[in-house]
């Protein structure tokens, strides 16, 4: 490897690069700020939508509503970036303000997290919860700002460090650059929600929602930093004027001088922008033509991005109620997006090397919207998969009152069996020390129960749209306890547990994570947070102790019984009764990668294929223009996330993901039928021969403005002939 100093960096204001190995040594800058930059994008991304509904305490459907908003933001934020750099700042300039723009709002999310901020009551819940949204909301806009203005310039000023003699480096230069955005969003994908499942605080421990936001800001920072540091290297292109704003001049010229001339006394011109010929180049018109024609097949394609980009929103949420456990490992829901990534760097190289090479040998011409196509339809085979799975989930889920009802489980506290019964119900019996099996479901609000022989009758009032449990204690006349039950599955993969304590003396039960303090006799604690996994439960009561240990799922809720015959000791392991209220998720995350697999799949045949296409059917100065145009159907695509779950307020998950699997394959089959009427073209061929055409038209111009002068000479030399023959006469 020698080092040369590359001959186009010797401008005025451009920094001085060398040539390492044949490629500039600014473009390591670059790389570095580039895979920062997306490991703080995606891996804030990642924990967005969870951050909303267990933080900000939001429902469902506006955790998802603001999430798509935010993910809108983000692809229309590059036109205004690609204005500003192209216009007025240049696009190194625009990387740097809009890169402090952009770490400003990691920070300030980072920030937004912290509990302790506003929770003057050290509860574990902020007090003053309007603080974490407002200052949310301000890191999010600044992000989508940031992200989205500096998305169009990085790319592009990495290829402008290269030299005319570099196309072979420019290419792996930008295959390296591919690289860490996968790279970035893969590693990112599977940290942050580590982080986010750790617990952190002053005052009290909470899920790290800080630590989550803040790495990424950090990382930031990082990316920052690091592209100022090779500022004295790059090769700085000044701005030299916008296209999107001269083509939308041209289109506003050519729509305006229409309306003006719309009376039938004006001849019709071959197409609506022929209308701007009287100020715009026939050129830059003909070029125009083509971009609105493939403009014109993206009229579809926005819903494949709502779609799509609900694997960070629905689908993470769908991860929260099942089961996480790989073998030893355990994914959390938010971790399940890393197979994204992972299958697109398996995807794009067996695709491109294997499943497009042997379609071709079959004789099947599989053409770029053909691709875009299958893509789709993959797509929403992805939601079929995701309706099945949700169908699977809500056969495990309780079934908890509704409005008018009330929900009762009964707990036999005493050492000898007894008969119980319930209105409208048959007689049942529970043994010593033992729930029944279920909850019974009552419309009224009091009902008569009958316990033991001869019969002790009460009668119970029962709360609406409650669980209950009933304890029976092991004298009939004492008093009987109604508890109150969770009426909803513990969220964020949590259990939540508690203690009856059965007999006549009080018993202290505590764990590494939480104390549930003294329990009273044949009285019940209170219900605590539990991790899944192992965890170790210590009872203790005076000088008597022992350990009880239970290994815990995802999303489950369990009473423990300590009954009167309760023996301290080694063996009180076998002792407790375990009453399970509301079952762990039992649903494996693993039936999620068959969706994921075809979302993937969906994505390299129709987002890869649908650069390619754009950028072969541009005009060779209006590439960022169509690539303006292909980002501004992912923000179309997520705002119609919000206008559908917003209107169609479906009561079932898997109702919702069929609507959206229907409406892509409507979708589909319109597309499929645009691209059976397009005609595919060569746009340099074209403007090839439309510049020979002006230019033949000019040389034309130019012999008929010789021949005219010619002719005035010649009259005007006849003109002086005879004039000078008259005078001679």
């Amino acid at each position: 490897c020698i080092d040369n100093e590359d001959p186009k960096k010797q401008g005025k204001g451009n920094g001085k690069s060398k040539d390492v190995c044949g490629y500039p040594l600014s473009i390591f800058f670059i790389v570095v700020n580039e895979f920062c930059e997306r490991f703080s994008y995606y891996g804030m991304r990642a924990v967005l939508v969870l951050y909303f509904k267990y933080f900000l305490q939001w429902d469902e459907d506006l955790a998802t509503s603001i999430y798509h908003t935010f993910v809108a933001l983000c692809y229309l934020t590059p036109i205004l970036g690609a204005i500003v750099a192209d216009s007025w700042l240049g696009k190194f300039k625009t990387i740097i303000y809009l890169s402090i723009v952009y770490t400003i709002g990691q920070v300030a999310m980072a920030v937004s997290a912290v509990h302790d901020i506003t929770d003057s009551n050290r509860d574990g819940t902020p007090d003053n919860m309007t603080f974490h949204v407002v200052l949310s909301m301000v890191g999010l806009f600044l992000i989508a700002l940031g992200t989205g203005g500096i998305k169009p310039c990085v790319a592009a000023f990495g290829g402008d460090q290269f030299s005319e003699h570099q196309d072979k480096q420019r290419r792996t230069f930008f295959s390296v650059f591919y690289l860490c955005i996968n790279g970035g969003s893969l590693l990112s994908t599977i940290i942050t929600p580590i982080l986010r499942g750790q617990e952190c605080g002053i005052y009290s421990q909470q899920k790290c929602y800080s630590l989550a936001f803040g790495v990424p800001a950090a990382l930031m920072v990082v990316a920052l930093v690091v592209f100022i540091v090779g500022s004295g290297m790059y090769y700085k292109a000044e701005p030299e004027g916008n296209i999107m704003l001269d083509v939308c001049k041209c289109i506003g010229f050519a729509i305006k001088n229409r309306y003006r001339h719309r009376s039938k006394q004006y001849p019709k011109r071959q197409h609506w922008m022929d209308w701007a010929e009287e100020k715009y180049d026939k050129l830059l018109i003909a070029q125009i033509k083509m971009v609105l024609k493939v403009l014109f097949l993206y009229i579809p394609l926005p819903m494949f991005w709502t779609l799509f980009d609900q694997k960070g929103s629905r689908w993470t949420l769908q991860a929260t109620t099942m089961n996480g456990y790989f073998g030893q490992l355990v994914i959390q829901p938010d971790q399940m997006q890393t197979f994204n990534p992972i299958l697109i760097l398996t995807l794009v190289p067996i695709m491109d090397s294997v499943i497009y090479p042997l379609i071709k040998k079959c004789g099947f011409n599989f053409t770029p919207l053909k691709r875009m196509t299958v893509g789709m339809f993959l797509a929403a085979m992805a939601f079929v998969c995701a309706a099945l799975v949700q169908v699977e989930i809500d056969k495990t889920l309780p079934v908890f009152p509704s409005a008018s009802q009330s929900q009762l489980k009964l707990l036999n506290m005493g050492s000898s069996a007894v008969t119980v019964n319930l209105t409208g119900n048959e007689s049942l019996t529970l043994n010593a020390a033992q729930a029944s099996d279920k909850y019974f479901t009552f419309e009224t609000e009091q009902i008569i129960v009958s316990v033991g022989s001869p019969e002790m009758t009460q009668i119970i009032f029962l709360e609406k749209k409650s669980r209950q449990t009933l304890l029976i204690p092991s004298v009939i006349s004492d008093e009987w306890l109604l508890t109150k039950d969770l009426t909803s599955k513990p969220e964020q993969g949590n259990n939540e547990i508690r203690f009856v304590n059965g007999m006549n003396m009080p018993v202290n039960v505590t764990t590494s994570a939480v104390d549930l303090g003294l329990i009273e006799p044949f009285y019940y604690s209170n219900y605590s947070k539990i991790k899944n996994g192992e965890n170790k439960f210590s009872l203790s009561s005076g000088s008597q102790s022992c350990e009880y240990i239970k290994d815990f799922g995802f999303g489950s809720s369990y009473t423990f019984f300590i009954p009167s015959t309760f023996v301290f000791g080694p063996n009180c392991q076998d002792s407790i009764t375990v009453v399970e209220d509301i079952e762990p998720n039992s649903v494996h995350m693993a039936l999620q990668i068959p969706q994921y697999f075809f979302i993937t799949a969906g994505e390299v045949m129709f987002s890869v294929t649908g650069l390619e296409f754009s950028y072969s059917q541009a005009p060779s100065n209006m590439k960022a223009v169509l690539q303006a145009g292909w980002l501004f159907t992912v923000a179309v695509g997520n705002f119609i996330v919000l206008i559908v779950a917003e209107i169609a307020k479906l009561p079932n998950k898997w109702a919702e993901y069929v609507l959206f699997a229907s409406l892509l394959v409507l979708v589909c089959i319109i597309f499929s039928i645009m691209a059976y009427f397009y005609t595919y073209i060569d746009p340099s061929e074209i403007e090839v021969q439309f510049r020979k055409k002006v230019d033949d038209d000019e040389d034309d111009k130019d012999k008929q403005q010789k021949a005219e002068i010619e002719m005035v000479r010649r009259d005007s030399a006849e003109s002086y002939d005879d004039n000078y023959k008259q005078s001679k006469m």
